[in-house]
């Protein structure tokens, strides 16, 4: 561990580990198996890296991203280390190339994509190698409960079949129970130790609004607060994410789309601007964002409800990668509700699949309706307890509850009087005592329920089943094209005397001082930072990022340029230091940062 120390110190800048690192690199360096689970940011690539520069042999990452190898071996390349990729992109006199300074002991890191890992021709390769460890990025790609499943990943249980001796590390940036396990028995690292850091993102602040008439102007209103930062706006269907690009377009805000559904070189244009250019907006579906290393994204904002509690924390932590504020926000309603109960009972999966999935968004729809600090609701579905964090929404705004249990036990009513196979409009309308042809034909007008509601508007009906799916005591049945049915804890509101409370519908002015909190809870700057400095730090960063063709972070984090600029080094000395700043950086940069400071 004492060369590892010396090595985390020399190539990437750092005096000391964070949090598990340490343990888990001590352990891959003495030939043990690990499965991590760690946040985005928290520090996973070093679990692996470290360990694979201090071990004799090459470390191979397993990436599944193709589009981003590059970006990862220029972030290599930048701190000296040798590495390289073997993908689809390379011609054969180049990847033959790549193949042989494997063979001769030249790289320290090879990322190679699991569908090329898997044939003959590359299992054979690494059977001749002196391979140091293989890393599986990304592992939760493997379980089928994830929204990122690669049915490749599976047959990635070859690794330990052919190369019993060589240790093998996963990593994942969350994973609930059950896909813990199917990482684990799938990868055959049931007798390796899990290493589990705090799923805590304390920078990020979430806050979850009900969707109004126009999310749009909710999306726009959100955006005026980071208006010239690089955020990401997930969308639940391509044709959502053009139309709301080009609204942003219109708008004056530098937004890309990014879906599945563009061309291959458009698709990798609009990734390569939002790598290399600031305060670019990328509106995408989830096709977008695993894998990405931009540490500077101050928001996620998702205008569609996503599938589960492990999509919305995997996404929306690739905010704030580098520790300062960020903001992820979203708004959901109840078509979102509905639809996504249709994807999972329409889905091909098992009765078992779609259970366990309907159970995560309900954990999701939970999460949604909570009156309470949402990081405590969140980490507690990763069994991680928290106390109120004084930072998401409701801390800094504590939305009003009511008792609406009377209300709750009359719309569980109209739903079983009417058959348990109608949709929720049907049912306020059923409410509201609405008159018509359909109401009629089915005899709903003939209900004792019909018209029981009309002292009631249809907001809050509305609001009130999205209460009651929320808590699961009601369901929606795809063979009953979404109609709405109880599931059997109704019957613990509707005889058992259990309450049902809600959050109240807020009038406008009592959104503006929620948005306003928020607002007003924004972190401080870090002191003693020269801001004219620091700005002409970012246009030395860029023209050297132009100039290699890399992303600027890989040149310096702003958290590096903020040390810089708060304690205006005055030698090479003084430089190395700074955390982030390593050997081959300090090489490479050092004299033309001290030159200047020394001008400025």
């Amino acid at each position: 561990m004492d060369e590892a120390l010396a090595t985390l110190q020399r190539v990437f800048g750092y005096s000391r580990f964070r949090g598990p690192q340490a343990e888990i690199v001590a352990h891959v360096i003495a030939g043990g198996d690990a499965l991590v689970l760690m946040p985005t940011g928290g520090g996973k690539s070093i679990c692996y890296q470290l360990p694979a520069l201090v071990r004799p042999g090459c470390g191979v990452v397993v990436s599944p991203l193709i589009a981003l190898m590059q970006d990862q071996v220029s972030a290599m390349a930048e701190l000296g280390v040798r590495a390289a990729f073997l993908n689809s992109t390379l011609d054969a006199a180049e990847a033959s190339a790549i193949e042989s300074r494997l063979l001769r002991g030249e790289l320290d890191l090879l990322y190679v994509a699991p569908e090329r890992l898997t044939t003959g021709r590359c299992l054979d390769l690494l059977a001749r190698a002196n391979i140091a460890l293989f890393a599986i990025d990304e592992a939760h790609c493997v379980s089928q409960w994830g929204h990122d499943f690669r049915p490749e990943y599976i047959q990635l249980s070859i690794l330990h079949e052919r190369y019993p001796g060589i240790p093998r590390i996963a990593l994942t940036a969350t994973a609930d129970a059950i896909t813990r396990a199917e990482i684990r028995a799938r990868l055959e690292l049931e007798e390796a130790p899990v290493f589990v850091s705090s799923f805590d993102r304390p920078n990020i602040r979430y806050a979850i609004e009900t969707k109004r008439s126009d999310p749009t102007r909710q999306l726009l209103s959100f955006l005026a607060r980071h208006s010239g930062q690089a955020g990401i706006v997930y969308c639940l269907s391509r044709r959502r994410v053009d139309e709301v690009a080009a609204l942003l377009q219109e708008q004056g805000i530098n937004a890309l789309a990014y879906h599945a559904g563009l061309a291959a070189d458009r698709r990798a244009e609009h990734q390569r601007r939002f790598l290399l250019e600031e305060g670019v907006v990328m509106v995408a579906t989830i096709a977008f964002g695993m894998g990405i290393d931009k540490p500077d994204v101050r928001f996620v904002a998702h205008i569609d409800m996503p599938r589960s509690v492990e999509a919305y924390y995997q996404e929306t932590g690739r905010a704030g990668r580098d520790g300062a504020a960020a903001e992820a926000w979203m708004i959901y309603g109840l078509g979102d509700i509905v639809q996504q109960r249709r994807f999972i009972d329409s889905s091909e999966g098992s009765d078992s699949h779609r259970r366990t999935s309907l159970q995560k968004l309900d954990a999701l729809v939970s999460l949604c309706e909570s009156t309470g600090c949402r990081r405590v609701q969140l980490l507690g579905y990763f069994s991680e307890a928290a106390g109120p964090c004084g930072n998401c929404d409701n801390c800094l705004s504590p939305p009003q509850t009511e008792d609406v249990t009377e209300l709750a036990k009359l719309a569980l009513s109209a739903v079983y009087r009417t058959g348990q196979r109608f949709g929720a409009q049907h049912i306020v309308d059923v409410l509201l005592g609405k008159d018509g042809e359909r109401m009629s034909s089915f005899g709903h007008d003939q209900l004792g329920v019909f018209g029981k509601g009309r002292g009631t508007d249809a907001t809050t009906w509305r609001a009130l089943i999205r209460t009651l799916l929320g808590l699961g005591l009601l369901r929606t049945d795809q063979a009953a094209f979404g109609g709405i049915s109880l599931d059997a804890s109704a019957r613990e509101v509707l005889s058992a005397g259990r309450k049902v409370v809600m959050r109240k519908a807020e009038p406008a002015d009592r959104q503006r001082a929620r948005r306003k909190a928020a607002v007003a809870g924004e972190p401080a700057a870090v002191e003693g930072i020269d801001a004219s400095l620091r700005q002409k730090l970012k246009v030395w960063r860029l023209g050297v990022a132009r100039e290699h063709s890399v992303p600027p972070y890989v040149v310096f984090h702003d958290s590096t340029l903020d040390q810089i600029a708060a304690r205006r080094p005055q030698s090479l000395g003084e430089l190395s230091t700074i955390s982030g700043v390593g050997q081959a950086k300090l090489d490479r940069y050092g004299a033309a940062l001290l030159e200047l400071l020394r001008e400025s």
